[in-house]
């Protein structure tokens, strides 16, 4: 039995409680992750279940499905792929369809809190993570005491949301007809949406969308051929002069 020594005269008091294993202790910043990527799940379960539905009807096996999100997870360039991989399109074209269609991750790791992620496994299995949803997420004002773990379990979560979702999708797929339509619009609804919430919790003078509006317009006037990387090149110049006006106000 342990016992604790005390003074003379002074009433024994009882031996600290042994801390908890680490094994049984809770997981609370899993749990906060959970209800952090709720709201985002309920978008990204029905968007998954459209490209389960795609890869069906394109007439891929429903494992391609699991594969993609599993292994890609790449969003947007998934819905791509299935008609690349329909087309057999040479791999240097999927490659350049890649890094155009994801170019833009180089910009998030800019404001991407990264560096709160700890160890390498975690910190390599958060950049693979990096998707629009996640960035949106973790680089608001409700984000900024966020703990590495939480971030982590927050990327972990949405893509089983993602990964579940196309599985069911393709495994169902056979029993939704070929003459619905829209289901790959399911991607750029949501992209839709985060945008908006984005413009609305910051307030800029000269808006992000317009700045990504008038870049397009210059890049389709200027180089039309090279639209894409022009475009990406001035919005960045654009936000990185915007940033810099906002520190000198401050």
């Amino acid at each position: 039995m342990r016992t604790v020594s005390v003074a003379a005269g002074d009433p024994p008091r009882p031996a600290p409680a042994p801390a908890p294993s680490p094994s049984t202790s809770p997981r609370p910043e899993a749990l906060a992750a959970l209800k952090d990527s709720a709201s985002v799940g309920l978008g990204l379960l029905p968007l998954g279940l459209a490209f389960g539905v795609v890869i069906s009807h394109a007439g891929l096996p429903w494992w391609c499905a699991t594969l993609f999100t599993a292994v890609i997870y790449a969003g947007s360039f998934e819905f791509l792929l299935v008609n690349l991989a329909v087309a057999v399109t040479p791999l240097a074209t999927v490659a350049l369809t890649a890094f155009l269609v994801n170019v833009r991750h180089v910009f998030y790791a800019l404001s991407f809190p990264l560096h709160r992620v700890r160890g390498r496994l975690a910190r390599t299995y958060s950049t693979f993570a990096l998707t629009d949803e996640a960035y949106a997420l973790t680089t608001g004002d409700q984000a900024r005491s966020w703990t590495g773990a939480r971030i982590v379990w927050l990327q972990l979560f949405m893509q089983l949301y993602w990964v579940a979702g196309a599985t069911a999708g393709a495994l169902l797929g056979s029993v939704v007809p070929d003459s619905v339509t829209g289901l790959d619009f399911a991607m750029t609804a949501l992209f839709a949406v985060l945008a908006l919430d984005a413009v609305r919790e910051r307030r800029d003078d000269l808006p992000t969308p317009v700045l990504a509006l008038l870049s397009a317009l210059v890049a389709r006037l200027v180089l039309p051929g090279q639209m894409l990387l022009v475009a990406f090149t001035l919005f960045t110049a654009a936000l990185l002069v915007r940033s810099r006006k906002e520190e000198s106000r401050a």
